[in-house]
């Protein structure tokens, strides 16, 4: 039985030892995309980003969690504009603010999650004309810490945040497509 639980100890730490090498080998910088063409020109989308209101109809980090309580603060919209959110569940505390626009073809955006893990990535939205659609880019990159690189051994971070910006893209396609749409009627 000893034998036992002495060879069950030793995977153990190998196992954990493997874990924290890999780790330490992973890329001390992260970036995530997602991208999708939207049937509205540049000018009906970028309100609907620039606009933190508007944006948080379809962001998905604003409506996963019913217990959110968001504050705006600065201007409506483009540089300066700002919010920052308080939660009991999964969405954390934090705040989030454009820090620079070029109407209508660019967003960007810091982000500072203080719940639940630290991180300050940046985040850019891109919107570049396709024939009479538009491709709407969003991206966050950022610094990986050496303890979410752990993490990243077993959560991948660009399905898990890769998902959620595929779902909002989805909305926000809905969104201006339906607005611009409701124009022509």
């Amino acid at each position: 039985m000893l034998n036992i639980l002495a060879i069950i100890g030793v995977i153990a730490v190998v196992g954990v030892a493997g874990v924290l090498i890999y780790a330490a080998t992973l890329p001390k910088d992260f970036s995530v995309s997602r991208s999708i063409a939207i049937n509205a020109p540049p000018e009906k989308i970028f309100p609907l980003i620039n606009d933190l209101k508007r944006f948080n109809e379809w962001n998905p980090f604003a409506k996963q969690d019913p217990t959110m309580v968001i504050a705006y603060d600065g201007p409506p919209s483009g540089k300066g504009a700002g919010y920052s959110w308080d939660s009991k569940g999964k969405a954390g505390k934090g705040s989030s603010g454009i820090t620079d626009a070029a109407p209508p073809s660019r967003i960007n955006m810091r982000l500072d999650m203080e719940k639940p893990m630290e991180g300050h990535p940046s985040i850019v939205f891109t919107l570049e004309p396709k024939g009479t659609a538009t491709e709407v880019c969003w991206t966050m990159a950022g610094p990986h810490p050496y303890i979410n690189r752990i993490f990243g051994v077993v959560f991948n971070m660009d399905k898990m945040i890769g998902g959620a910006f595929a779902g909002g893209l989805a909305d926000l396609k809905a969104l201006a497509e339906n607005q611009a749409v409701s124009e022509i009627d």
